[in-house]
């Protein structure tokens, strides 16, 4: 004997909501440039909100261009005016270094903070929160090589270059800059904290700018280090960027500054792009 049950009323299960939604399964090229753009403009609201990330783009080329050209021009060029050719390129590349090692901080301390893990729910390319701070940064290089020009030409710098040779290592500089922010960018995704970056950054930056020509002539150096001084990539940074300010002339130099920038790039580009994809 079977029971018949009597039939129960059903009610419809709505959707979720944004169920019929499609979603683009991957970021187009056009997607991808204007959330990197967006990306950068977050980064240039954190500069103007933080001022302080400014210090050391500002004050630093003016301390260190009145200190380095005071103490040292008359000891190594005589005086600090035949001084002023040598030491400005030099302080360019010193301070676009030190600037570019922020890069590397600031994104450790987003990824220690949560900002990434806020950005993996978002539909964005995944490149856009590395690749945006990085093009911000172009603004703080500029402003370093910029107050360092201006100061040299204030204390009787005149380069020889004219106007579209300095133009050229101001250029030369930035992308100098850009380049090697890329190493501290990779450093910012497999250290375990800014402090660390910081450190190792310091350790990287030290050895590369004063075991350079850019503060004495190579010639004046011992044999072994000259030897180091002659392959340090800052080295031909700084070779070109006076070249062009103080001769206006595209030299070998240029053409090698330019490659080590672009292998800089080639090298380490990739190897923060992938780990910083494993940590997303």
């Amino acid at each position: 004997m079977t029971t018949l049950l009597p039939d129960l009323p059903t009610t419809a299960v709505p959707a979720a909501p944004g169920a019929d939604r499609v979603l683009a399964a991957r970021p187009s090229l056009r997607d991808t440039v204007n959330q990197t753009l967006a990306m950068a403009w977050r980064a240039t609201k954190k500069m103007r909100r933080n001022p302080e990330q400014f210090f050391d783009v500002t004050l630093q080329p003016i301390l260190f261009t009145a200190m380095f050209a005071y103490i040292f021009g008359g000891a190594v060029s005589g005086s600090v005016a035949d001084y002023l050719p040598l030491i400005i390129p030099g302080i360019l590349a010193q301070t676009a270094l030190t600037a570019c090692m922020a890069t590397g901080t600031q994104m450790r301390e987003d990824m220690d903070k949560g900002v990434f893990d806020r950005f993996k729910s978002l539909p964005i390319a995944r490149i856009a929160p590395l690749a945006g701070p990085m093009l911000a940064d172009l603004i703080r290089y500029g402003t370093a090589a910029t107050i360092t020009i201006l100061v040299g030409i204030a204390m009787g710098y005149r380069p020889g270059g004219g106007v579209l040779g300095v133009l050229a290592g101001w250029a030369l500089t930035i992308f100098a800059g850009w380049s090697l922010s890329w190493i501290f960018a990779w450093l910012g995704t497999v250290a375990r904290s800014a402090q660390a970056v910081q450190g190792i950054g310091m350790m990287i930056m030290f050895p590369l700018t004063f075991l350079s020509n850019a503060f004495v002539p190579m010639d004046t150096l011992p044999g072994w280090l000259e030897a180091f001084v002659k392959i340090n990539p800052v080295s031909h940074v700084v070779t070109a960027v006076r070249d062009l300010m103080n001769d206006g002339n595209v030299t070998v130099q240029v053409g090698w500054a330019l490659l080590g920038c672009a292998v800089v790039v080639a090298v380490f580009a990739p190897l923060a792009v992938r780990t910083y994809f494993r940590k997303m």
